[in-house]
Parts: structure tokens; C-alpha cells; sequence
């Protein structure tokens, strides 16, 4: 199985290890840092027994697998959202040092924005997990668009928290922190992949114009559990 097919997996199995919990057969990150759990390349029924210990009955866990897992039935499956996974097939970075590296003073700014705009899962410590960069309204203190990286599977890096306030946009900046972003990533002789909800055309397209391709359709799976 490649990597990308199970990329919590990987990333909490090795560059982000130090924020997993778990065991062999299912991991989760530290639940200040992300929301994600995964479970090994080959699923069995210990796998699962395992996860349940993990998040306990009764409990949910967010399943981000783009190679797909079949759910058990004892399991309920509460929330599933459709996306796309997408890789950079040539070199996209381009440094910029018109954006600040964010880090934990920035938190509460940084939650505020994602608030406001709702890229997707942002938690406290999510920052923790590599460089974010962000830029301010002009003579205010006000964060007004940022972008990070997340999952780390070994060899690539994903580009997160893409997300700009509404009056800031169509000046570039989605497309500049991608770049921003990416040219660190690649500095480490890494690929940036991403993932985005199906339904989000817009995005899709800036990513596309930027040299990403879709590599697989997922669906994103919020599992429940056997109390």
C-alpha cells in the first residue's frame, strides 16, 4: 500500500509520532493536535477492538483514509464527508517573506480566522505539527489568512488551514501561503499533497492552477464506536 493510501497512519507511525497515542494495531493524535486516528495498512478485527479501547465505547473516532476501510457493523458510522486527495507533481514553492511565522502566541488568532472561515479541523495544538505562516490586516493586529502543514507521511508533507477572511480576498494570498508553504516542504526534499472537500470548487481550481493533481477520491468517516 502507498503511503498516501493511509496517511495518518504513516504520519503518526513516523514524523508525527511523538504526538501519537495508541498502540500497534490503532493510533490516534494527541486530541489537542488533530482529530485524526488511523488504523494499520491491513485492518483486522483486533484493529478495531483496539481503537474502541483507544477513543472507549461509546466513543467517536475521524477516520481519514483515503484507500478506504470497510466499517464493521457493531460500528456506526455518524458523519462522512466526501473529498479529494491531491499531490504536487512539480515543484510549486516559492519563498515570501511578506508572511510571519505563527506559532503558540498566535493561537487564539489563529482559531479566531478559522472560526471565521472553516477550512477544516484547527485545534490549539494543531500549530505544533510544522510551519505556519499567516500575514495581518494592514495596521491592525487582526490575522487575516494563514496556511500550514499537517499530516506528515514520510516523503510528503500536507498543506492545511488554507483560509483567508472574506475581505481579504482575491489579492493572492491563498496562492502565495501555498507557495510559502510549499517551498519549506520542498526545502526537505518533500512533496506537498493536501486534501479539500469535493464540493469546494473554488479551491479546487487555485489548487489545480497551482500544479496539484487529484490523486484518489475519500470519504472522511466519523465512526461511533460499539458501547
Amino acid at each position: 500500500m502507498d503511503v498516501l493510501d493511509n496517511p495518518a497512519w504513516h504520519a503518526l507511525t513516523g514524523p508525527n509520532a511523538v504526538f501519537s497515542e495508541g498502540s500497534s494495531l490503532a493510533l490516534r493524535y494527541q486530541t489537542d493536535v488533530c482529530p485524526f486516528a488511523a488504523l494499520p495498512d491491513d485492518v483486522g478485527p483486533d484493529a478495531w477492538d483496539a481503537l474502541r479501547t483507544l477513543v472507549g465505547p461509546g466513543n467517536v473516532a475521524m477516520l481519514f483514509r483515503p484507500g478506504g476501510v470497510e466499517v464493521p457493523a457493531a460500528w456506526e458510522i455518524t458523519y462522512a464527508v466526501a473529498g479529494l486527495q491531491m499531490v504536487a507533481t512539480e515543484p510549486i514553492g516559492e519563498p515570501d517573506d511578506r508572511f510571519v511565522r505563527l506559532g503558540g502566541a498566535e493561537v487564539d488568532e489563529m482559531i479566531a480566522l478559522v472560526e471565521r472561515t472553516r477550512p477544516g479541523p484547527f485545534l490549539r495544538r494543531t500549530v505544533e505539527l510544522g510551519t505556519y505562516l499567516g500575514v495581518h490586516a494592514d495596521g491592525e493586529s487582526r490575522l487575516v489568512a494563514m496556511a500550514g502543514e499537517r499530516m506528515h507521511p514520510s516523503g510528503y508533507t500536507e498543506v492545511s488551514a488554507v483560509c483567508t477572511d472574506a475581505d481579504a480576498r482575491k489579492r493572492g494570498l491563498a496562492t502565495r501561503l501555498i507557495r510559502a508553504v510549499a517551498a519549506g516542504i520542498e526545502a526537505r526534499g518533500e512533496t506537498p499533497i493536501l486534501h479539500v472537500v469535493t464540493q469546494n470548487d473554488s479551491a479546487i481550481r487555485v489548487y489545480e492552477s497551482l500544479g496539484f493533481t487529484t490523486r484518489i477520491a475519500f470519504e472522511a468517516r466519523l465512526v461511533r464506536a460499539p458501547a
